[in-house]
């Protein structure tokens, strides 16, 4: 009798431990903090303590369950933080950087539902200097095509496929939910990247209806609406009302010894512009269309396995728009990045960025272009400048 009770029992724990083995779960995150300089914020210089510059400081976690044939069930929840004040960022979302469920295979690909970042981001978004040197600094002004994937995409179903010889493509669909308008706040976009060697290359399209709302305003607290701006930089928060936005981007880089050249070309689209029921408002009565041209070009450069410096330069250009007092000639923008990076250890290192960018022309604002930082307060001169110092851990 003894003995045919422990059997079972025996055998529950056999299947307990071969389960558990079947599934994995990892805690991760990164602690970026640091001192900033800037020359010109709202008029003055400033000398403040700054989070998540290099890196955006979070914890998440990631999880697998294998279900047999090869099939595997797949979960990720990241949260941002500000290590300043222990604040949460992504406008105070618990999970604000990414938080989905989804199945993968090794050979049809991976299927994910939830709050992620689009196809942008994902392939040529990785070229630009904000991926690896520069930070949320480097993001081109306003980071006005995503590049710094400063905004997410709720509500989305996400395809990436498995890696065919160095090609791999994807895309992604946002739900918009109003009822009776199914494109409304609707989202959407495809990528494809190819490695070959010291060769990689990359190019998406994102294409957003009601952008203020579904896509800039997705950031914050609450239920985002129409009638307040939801975009915070001057070089494109006057184009709130358009009714869809558009990025058409590329990027690629190339290895050469210790180094790797890259360069980055996006073109940006606030279209139909005037949509102030669905959209946002139009103070400056804007009609039609307005587009950026922006092309980057940087190098990576290791000195040692443990030394590593970057330069960029980042050039913007916006077209002309009529407005109720006439015609807005547009905006230029340049900007240029050069930062060093330390590694202490595999996951401590020290760093240190300079930015400086310089502003000419008529902005989205209806007024003289200022140079505004991405993230920071907007000078009120042509011209600005950032210094930041950084200690970044990851665990």
């Amino acid at each position: 009798m003894r003995h045919s009770r422990l059997i079972p029992i025996g055998l529950l724990g056999l299947a307990a431990t071969a389960a558990h083995a079947q599934s994995a779960v990892t805690l991760f995150g990164v602690i970026d903090q640091g001192l900033s300089y800037t020359s010109n914020a709202g008029g003055k210089s400033q000398w403040s303590m700054a989070g998540g510059v290099l890196q955006g400081s979070r914890w998440g976690l990631r999880g697998s369950e294998d279900l047999g044939g090869g099939l595997k069930a797949i979960f990720l929840l990241e949260s941002g933080f500000d290590a300043s004040t222990g604040k949460f960022t992504q406008g105070g979302l618990e999970f604000g950087r990414r938080a989905y469920v989804g199945l993968t295979d090794a050979r049809l690909g991976t299927v994910t539902l939830g709050r992620q970042y689009d196809m942008v981001v994902d392939y040529p978004g990785v070229y630009s200097d904000r991926a690896f040197g520069g930070g949320y600094l480097a993001a081109h002004p306003g980071d006005i095509d995503n590049f710094n994937n400063g905004y997410r995409t709720n509500n989305s179903i996400k395809y990436e496929s498995p890696n065919y010889a160095g090609l791999h493509f994807g895309g992604m669909y946002g739900v918009g939910g109003v009822a009776g308008d199914f494109t409304r706040n609707q989202t959407w976009s495809v990528g494809a990247g190819y490695d070959r060697g010291p060769f990689s290359f990359a190019a998406a399209y994102m294409n957003v209806r009601n952008p203020n709302v579904s896509f800039f305003g997705n950031s914050t607290t609450g239920t985002p609406s129409a009638a307040a701006t939801n975009i915070a930089s001057p070089v494109y928060s006057g184009f709130a009302s358009a009714h869809t936005y558009e990025v058409i981007a590329a990027g690629g880089s190339y290895k050469i010894g210790n180094a790797i050249l890259g360069a980055t070309y996006s073109n940006i689209q606030f279209s139909n512009l005037g949509d102030t029921a669905n959209s946002g408002p139009n103070p400056s009565g804007y009609r039609g269309s307005v587009h950026f041209n922006n092309a980057e070009v940087n190098v990576q450069y290791w000195f040692t396995p443990a030394l590593q410096m970057t330069a960029a330069y980042d050039y913007m250009k916006g077209s002309s728009i009529a407005s109720t007092t006439g015609e807005n000639g547009g905006a230029t923008y340049h900007q240029g990045v050069l930062s060093a990076d330390y590694y202490l250890s595999k996951r401590t290192d020290v760093y240190v960025m300079g930015v400086y960018q310089h502003a000419s022309g008529t902005d989205s604002r209806n007024r003289p272009a200022v140079a505004a930082i991405n993230s920071l307060t907007a000078s009120t001169s042509d011209a600005q400048t950032s210094v930041h110092i950084g200690l970044r851990h990851k665990f």
